[in-house]
């Protein structure tokens, strides 16, 4: 049970970092746009990656290691540069919350989330190479309940920022509040892309 627990901290104090995929988890929590399918993906992702680098961990070779995250890092750098894009060009329309939440399909709402998570190198240094390199040494039983505390951890963590932010929209349903969101957003995603492009420099 102690293992359990361990996992549940340690990926807490993983999953608490402000990155890409939880700016993108309250934006879609103050929109009001198919949070649950975003937390429910993002929990999920978490859950496979998790157990992925725990029983896998030992397959992965340090240079492999360094080469996956080059390639991740660039395609994450890509698909955060045509996010800012967006967002710059979303700062001259007025926003109709009502409006966006109708025309905002399904289909959009998984890409975007499966984007976020699936090409964010730090998501796969948290979960298969930290969590996974963590728990090598485990025996099975330890790993399983290492694995279920850290997957517990996720689906708790983004459920309440997902919902947390869903429940904080009232404040935001202006475009002023809206355009004021979206500077914050276009602020800080440059920072973490200018981060992250200095970060693969390393690996050149």
């Amino acid at each position: 049970m102690e293992y359990l627990v361990l996992g549940f901290f340690t990926g807490l104090s993983l999953i608490l970092a402000i990155g890409a995929q939880n700016i993108f988890v309250i934006e879609q929590g103050l929109k009001k746009q198919h949070i649950f399918l975003v937390c429910l993906i993002c929990s999920i992702s978490d859950l496979i990656l998790i157990f992925f680098g725990i029983f896998l961990f030992y397959f992965f070779h340090q240079y492999l290691n360094l080469f996956l995250e080059l390639v991740l890092n660039i395609l994450l750098i890509i698909f955060l540069i045509h996010f800012i894009y967006s967002k710059i060009k979303s700062l001259k329309i007025k926003v109709n919350f009502n409006s966006e939440i109708k025309d905002v399909s399904r289909t959009e709402i998984l890409l975007k989330t499966l984007g976020f998570t699936y090409l964010n190198a730090h998501v796969y240094s948290d979960t298969v190479f930290f969590l996974g390199n963590f728990s090598k040494s485990f025996l099975l039983n330890e790993k399983i309940y290492f694995g279920i505390g850290a997957s517990i951890s996720s689906f708790i963590f983004f459920f309440l920022l997902g919902y947390l932010s869903t429940y904080f929209s009232k404040y935001a349903q202006n475009n002023k509040a809206w355009k004021l969101i979206n500077i914050f957003i276009i602020f800080f995603m440059s920072i973490l892309t200018i981060y992250i492009f200095k970060e693969t420099l390393y690996f050149l």
